[in-house]
């Protein structure tokens, strides 16, 4: 069983954003800690155009059997042709691949249960997915907007007067882990189109981390979630 870090060196938002310590740790260390220690993975797979990400990948206790190209580490590449491209690099080196968990560099709140609990869950569903997600805070079916006018709008007036507990609850994507069947990554639709199933995150371990006030936050979090420990 394989876990799959998607880190190239080339962030924007946040410059080397994969190698920069996060609480005094390289955020890659982090996740790829996660990942060995949770003891699920025969192994951890980075990809990687970077020669400085691929070191702290492997200091951390992850592999990167190969290095990802240039045509895939830009700024306009899809997830899925990386994996894709993982997969035949592992497969042609004689590594058997049936299930492949993605989990993203910055997913510094994931943990060892999350992951086993979507494995599980991919194994007893049927799904070809089983991905992160959180709902959200408020009814999305209550969502307002700014017109043209500079006037707030509800974007769907017609559940204005509608009870919150009558109203369908919405998630959205957690960004921290994609559990998938090899053949699933490899020839199924997208996640959001395929047969996929939730692994719900609480709201408070759900944080993007793609500015700098995003880092900030996630840093107090993370530093508040260890002083409960």
């Amino acid at each position: 069983m394989v876990a799959l870090v998607p880190a190239r060196g080339g962030s924007k938002r946040i410059p080397r954003k994969n190698v920069k310590p996060f609480r005094g740790v390289p955020l890659l260390t982090r996740v790829v800690g996660t990942l060995v220690e949770s003891g699920i993975f025969d192994r951890v797979v980075v990809s990687t155009d970077d020669d400085e990400i691929a070191s702290i990948a492997e200091a951390a206790g992850a592999d990167v059997p190969f290095r990802r190209p240039a045509e895939l580490s830009d700024d306009h590449t899809g997830t899925r042709p990386v994996i894709q491209h993982a997969i035949r690099e592992l497969t042609a080196a004689g590594q058997a691949v049936d299930e492949l968990c993605v989990v993203y560099p910055a997913a510094v709140f994931v943990s060892g249960d999350d992951l086993a609990a979507g494995r599980e869950r991919l194994r007893s569903s049927g799904a070809q997915f089983v991905m992160s997600a959180a709902s959200y805070a408020a009814p999305v079916q209550r969502a307002l907007a700014v017109g043209e006018d500079g006037w707030m709008h509800m974007l769907w007036p017609e559940f204005a007067l509608t009870r919150s507990q009558d109203l369908v609850e919405a998630y959205h994507d957690a960004g921290q882990f994609y559990w998938g069947t090899v053949d699933a990554w490899l020839s199924g639709p997208s996640v959001l189109a395929a047969r996929t199933v939730p692994h719900v995150l609480p709201h408070w371990r759900v944080q993007d981390i793609d500015t700098p006030e995003d880092w900030e936050r996630a840093e107090l979090i993370h530093r508040l979630a260890e002083s409960e420990d």
